[in-house]
């Protein structure tokens, strides 16, 4: 009985739909009828000229308009009454909402998934890859993925260690980065830093349990320097990445974030292989009020993720913001209702995974789709994903341990593609093309597979990878840390 009212549910969801979908296109023709029946503007009457006629019976000419000044196509330095003050809040909250996705979010909903020999672990990769990319992202990692430069990568010298990126009080200047004119550039730097050190944070829910300390700050290190920011760099530099230029539309980081991320922890969980004892010994979280809590961080967070990415406190973030509470809430139930009828109970992990399914499926269409679009994300990356997490991990064996791909990967895929499909142009002010928003995908899976590979072999090779079976029976915290939870 419990499995048919939850099929009526899921059903009752879908139904929604077709409606919704009706109204959207009947108020976009209410909108275009009026535009295309307004009549042409009235030509504004010829300025006077105050001077005298050249010659008898010659109209004095109006003086032609003032060009508009072009657009930077990098970084420059202008007046401080130049930067928005709302735009500049907005984006320091933003920064700050983001960062907390992964100190404490992250950390919180990773280290609730795992057992408790192993909570510490998993909380200190959070806190650490946040301290690490941090330096990476001011050495180097800015100046790759966001200044201008050839199509896969930006420039390591430009930026080195933020070097050029200025503020002069006295003389009343500051830099701004071309990409987000009304900030100053040290915000925007900030904002695009909280992004490089979530995406690795996030890889680490697919080999939990087993790699060593060491290995993982080597892998990180590596990885956000070498696949992150080119990655970067081709989706989101507008004047010369790859990809940007040819107009994909990633608004927040499907591709740059979670199909890179979600990837690399594919690759990570089969080249280290399964934790002892997976499919045999029962491995139950060992504390899901600590993961509801961090999926909770995390949708609190991911507004700043979203909204924050319209790097102006404007319509467009309000849409933004719009979207991905409905995708969210959407695919939360998706999830519930789909294991409810597969398994017969909904699982507390299963709505909060669910959640997190749908931030990360709305993320590239934040800024590009309306409500109808929101909508069927959130229900195709709710029951994708659930199946992903479930059916094609057993399918297949491998031990992504707190399905980073399955969510991340899969989720993202959904989003990328689903972004191009409910693209309203009214919002994002262009067409999508499907091929380019594939394209851009299969770039992200290669690069970020391929190059996740080799450094994982090249620090195999040379200190490890993995943890010995002793270490790992005994548990991480204990064997790496010298500390446990009592």
């Amino acid at each position: 009985m419990k499995q048919i009212l939850a099929l009526i549910a899921l059903l009752g969801i879908f139904s929604f739909a077709a409606p919704i979908q009706a109204q959207d296109k009947a108020a976009d023709q209410k909108a275009a009828a009026p535009a295309a029946t307004a009549p042409a503007p009235t030509p504004a009457p010829e300025a006077k000229s105050t001077e005298a006629p050249k010659a008898e019976g010659a109209a004095p000419a109006a003086a032609p308009a003032a060009a508009a000044p072009a657009a930077p196509d990098h970084p420059v330095l202008i007046p401080v009454d130049k930067i928005n003050s709302g735009d500049t809040a907005w984006m320091l909250t933003s920064m700050a909402l983001v960062l907390m996705m992964t100190v404490p979010g992250l950390a919180l909903f990773y280290g609730g998934m795992v057992r408790k020999k192993n909570v510490l672990a998993t909380v200190m990769q959070s806190f650490a890859i946040t301290c690490l990319v941090t330096v990476l992202w001011v050495i180097v990692g800015y100046g790759i993925a966001f200044i201008p430069g050839g199509p896969f990568i930006g420039s390591f010298m430009d930026r080195f260690f933020l070097n050029g990126m200025l503020f002069q009080n006295e003389a009343g200047k500051v830099t701004v980065s071309h990409l987000a004119t009304t900030i100053p550039e040290s915000v925007y730097m900030c904002f695009q830093m909280t992004f490089a050190i979530i995406t690795p944070a996030l890889i680490c829910g697919a080999f939990a349990d087993r790699m060593k300390f060491s290995a993982m700050l080597w892998f990180m290190g590596l990885w956000s320097v070498l696949i992150y920011s080119p990655i970067a760099h081709m989706m989101w530099e507008s004047t010369s990445g790859f990809w940007a230029t040819k107009g994909v539309l990633d608004f927040a980081g499907g591709t740059v974030v979670h199909i890179n991320a979600g990837i690399a922890g594919l690759v990570c969980a089969l080249v280290l292989g399964k934790r002892l004892g997976y499919g045999k010994e029962a491995m139950p979280p060992h504390n899901l009020t600590l993961t509801i809590i961090g999926a909770s961080l995390l949708w609190v967070g991911w507004f700043g993720f979203n909204a924050g990415s319209a790097v102006a406190a404007d319509g467009r973030a309000g849409m933004a913001m719009t979207v991905t509470q409905l995708a969210t809430a959407v695919a939360a139930l998706s999830w519930m209702f789909t294991e409810w009828i597969v398994k017969g109970k909904p699982s507390v992990l299963g709505i909060a995974s669910g959640a997190v399914a749908g931030l990360v499926a709305i993320t590239p269409a934040s800024g590009f789709v309306g409500i109808n679009g929101a909508f069927w994300i959130g229900i195709a990356a709710g029951v994708l994903c659930f199946f992903a997490a479930t059916s094609v991990k057993r399918a297949f064996g491998y031990d992504d341990s707190l399905d980073a791909f399955g969510v991340h990967c899969v989720g993202g895929i959904v989003g990328a593609i689903l972004t191009g499909l409910f693209n309203v142009k009214e919002i994002s002010k262009s067409d999508a093309d499907m091929l380019v928003q594939i394209g851009a995908v299969a770039t992200t899976l290669v690069v970020s597979g391929v190059g996740s590979f080799i450094i994982l072999k090249v620090i195999d090779w040379t200190i490890g990878l993995r943890v010995s079976e002793e270490e790992e029976r005994e548990g991480l915290d204990l064997s790496l840390h010298g500390e446990r939870v009592e």
